[in-house]
């Protein structure tokens, strides 16, 4: 079903991004409140409060950020702190019970859970991931597949004239600029979504060995590496002729930076632009199937009208957390999020979709499950 994420275990830091405090405190966001990475700082936030931890998921980030201002002031005696550290480190730290929440755009595989039976990976809401190219004069979205990307990136095809991107581009006039490969410097879920893709489509131009969380990259000259989304999106944009994979909640930042968003082949070898219809429609053709752990590839849609890099946000918990009321205040903010916090309102600005009925049911029974 999934192929093992290589996790990097790293302490990180826990920084507010929203400052409020925990205890007799209007739960105003101007209020402020020192936040630390230790179990006991994700024990209590005061006398009368509890903090929930979150690290983990750049392309989560702006979603958990909004969601931490509206609950922190609805809740004013439970604090919500996160840090986008990149999936592979929000994992680690659930996994080592430095966090109550590692957000992860890569679902725990097989070899995970056995290594971790104590771990949840909670469904929350549906992403995709984008391709994203500085490729100045080109005004209509380049179209590309999971072969040509694999050979951009393994350094095979070094220009954007090159003929194999030109049969996708019928009538479109390519600049011989060079080609400059981006990808995450850190342990990221978007890499193990664009590897994921890589690999379902063209599995002899990049092996399944070379998928996950962090991968051996090829080594291209000029290839550059950034930590988290938003330095993919100014690296990229800085570096003409730059290609880079960068998440949707990152799509007004990237459309500032006057980035291209390529339309990328389905499995039915149809190119689609990542828009909420085509997420949809690729979602419909997996979530009948979801398991009732919530681990499932979401990559390659066969739906002609479908986008073929769009996953599930995890939260990955631990099932015994460290006390009952940590566990309850963990159940009520989980339960939060997949329904007010699911609302377009939330949603919308980061360009996510809500999860299908099925896999709500699926990840309420999962956050029933938590105790302390």
């Amino acid at each position: 079903m999934g192929k093992p994420i290589r996790m990097v275990f790293a302490a990180a830091a826990l920084t507010p991004l929203a400052l409020l405090a925990a205890c007799g405190s209007s739960g105003s966001p101007s209020s402020s409140s020192s936040s630390s990475s230790s179990p006991s700082a994700a024990s209590s936030a005061g006398s009368n409060g509890t903090t929930v931890s979150e690290t983990g998921s750049t392309l989560l980030l702006p979603l958990v950020s909004a969601w931490q201002v509206t609950y922190g002031t609805l809740n004013p005696k439970v604090l919500i702190t996160t840090s986008g550290t990149g999936s592979g480190t929000g994992i680690a730290d659930a996994a080592a019970g430095t966090v109550n929440i590692g957000g992860s755009d890569a679902y725990l595989s097989p070899a995970d859970v056995s290594q971790f039976p104590g771990l949840l990976n909670i469904p929350l809401t549906v992403a995709a991931l984008v391709v994203n190219y500085n490729v100045p004069g080109i005004k209509k979205p380049l179209n590309l597949n999971g072969t040509v990307l694999a050979s951009i990136y393994s350094g095979k095809i070094k220009t954007w004239n090159d003929p194999a991107i030109g049969k996708l581009n019928p009538g479109v006039t390519l600049p011989s600029t060079k080609i400059v490969t981006l990808h995450r410097a850190d342990s990221s879920g978007s890499t193990f979504l664009f590897t994921s893709y890589l690999n379902a489509q063209d599995p002899g131009g990049w092996s399944s060995s070379n998928v996950g969380t962090t991968v051996s990259w090829p080594s291209v000259p000029g290839a550059t590496a950034e930590t988290g989304s938003g330095a993919m999106v100014k690296g990229c944009g800085a570096i003409k002729g730059c290609i880079a994979y960068i998440g949707i909640s990152y799509l007004a930042k990237t459309t500032a930076a006057k980035l291209g968003t390529a339309s990328l082949a389905n499995k039915a070898g149809k190119f689609t632009q990542p828009t909420s219809k085509t997420i949809n429609t690729a979602l419909a053709g997996f979530s009948g199937s979801t398991p009732p752990n919530g681990s499932q590839s979401l990559i390659n849609t066969s739906v002609p009208k479908g986008y073929p890099v769009i996953n599930y946000e995890y939260a990955v918990v631990k099932k015994m957390q460290s006390s009952a009321a940590v566990a309850a205040a963990l159940k009520a903010f989980l339960k939060w999020t997949i329904n007010t916090g699911s609302s377009s309102t939330f949603l919308a600005p980061v360009g996510f979709e809500p999860l299908p009925s099925n896999v709500k049911t699926i990840a309420e029974n999962q956050i029933a499950s938590i105790s302390g």
